[in-house]
């Protein structure tokens, strides 16, 4: 039976796929770290990140706490000191690797620390950072390197009885990504954080993000995932929904499918559908809305869409699942569809 583990007010592992993402602004600015929680939060982040390179770091442990009501992690890397502090001030999670942090003794004081406050840990393991002795047992960050690395930092977690525990393994490539987490999947029952790392830039990290974070969600593998995107946070939780929605795990978000366009268009179809796009960019509905540019085909080609239009000369459909309401001229297609999408 699969673990869960809490978050905050989250229960990882409890059917649901939580959206995290991670504060980019220098830990030194408390002001703009708490600002950009915030940012995040409103744009519909569910759990958000923020590093602790330093001990004074974890003074943003309760500024931004205090402004957000989402579960905050705090990214720790070597010093067990920095992880006791956070821990002190509230985190709702430790982002670590206990094999980094020293000595047996100091994995102890970690864990006894987050038992005692009801701290969970994730194990993140990254192609980039694998220890030198797997990489020289397996010639790469593969997948298994990935995999007995994640497991490795586990079993000291365990041997201290602690199981509180979430494990990512991301790499920059998406096949050893996706073939790391189905292995991994098969050996242990933790709650997984799903991401390809260094994805890049808006376009081609988006796509990264979806193949590997959407053919594992597809496998009813992931707990929650993050888009690494060198972007602003926000876009990364835009395209998070957006891959949610892809795969049919939507939450209250619009899917729009709209028609390539061809010889038969003859109205601005390409156009329609952007207009259509940004007047529901706000809608918290869990529907589909299709834009067709063919009244011949349109209707029929779309009848799973709970509401859709469909263009001809001059004109055009209104329909709901294929049904067909009513016909008004091209500039009422808009209005009209907004109106419908009002009753749903």
């Amino acid at each position: 039976m699969k673990k869960t583990v809490k978050v905050g007010n989250l229960t990882l592992g409890d059917g649901n796929i939580y959206v995290q993402s991670m504060l980019n602004v220098p830990y030194e600015d408390v002001d703009g770290n708490v600002a950009q929680a915030v940012e995040l939060e409103k744009a519909g982040c569910e759990i958000v990140r923020v590093s602790v390179p330093a001990i004074e770091a974890a003074r943003l442990i309760p500024a931004i706490k205090e402004k957000i009501s989402i579960p905050l992690v705090a990214d720790i890397h070597f010093d067990y000191k920095i992880a006791l502090k956070c821990v002190e001030m509230g985190v709702d999670k430790l982002r670590t690797n206990p094999g980094n942090i020293g000595s047996e003794d100091k994995v102890r004081e970690v864990c006894k620390a987050c038992r005692l406050n009801n701290t969970p840990i994730r194990v993140g393991v990254n192609s980039g950072s694998l220890e030198k002795e797997l990489l020289n047992k397996y010639g790469s960050p593969c997948a298994e390197a990935l995999v007995e690395s994640a497991l490795n930092h586990v079993k000291l977690l365990e041997q201290q009885d602690f199981e509180d525990t979430v494990i990512s393994i991301k790499a920059s490539s998406v096949p050893v990504m996706i073939k790391a987490y189905r292995m991994l999947s098969e050996k242990c029952d933790y709650p997984l954080h799903l991401g390809v790392t260094e994805a890049g830039t808006e376009r081609m990290g988006v796509i990264k993000s979806a193949i590997g974070i959407g053919s594992l969600l597809c496998d009813g593998i992931g707990d929650t995932i993050r888009v690494s995107l060198t972007e602003k946070p926000v876009l990364e939780v835009k395209a998070a929904y957006d891959i949610l929605t892809a795969v049919g795990k939507g939450k209250n978000t619009v899917e729009i499918v709209s028609c390539p366009t061809c010889g038969r268009t003859q109205i601005d179809i390409i156009g329609l559908a952007h207009k259509v796009e940004e007047a529901v960019a706000n809608v918290h509905k869990n529907i589909k809305i299709a834009v067709m540019g063919c009244v011949v085909n349109g209707p029929g080609e779309a009848r799973e869409a709970d509401i859709g239009i469909a263009g001809g000369k001059g004109e055009g459909l209104v329909f709901r699942k294929g049904e067909i309401l009513r016909k008004v001229k091209e500039e009422e297609l808009l209005p009209v569809l907004l109106e419908e999408i009002e009753k749903l």
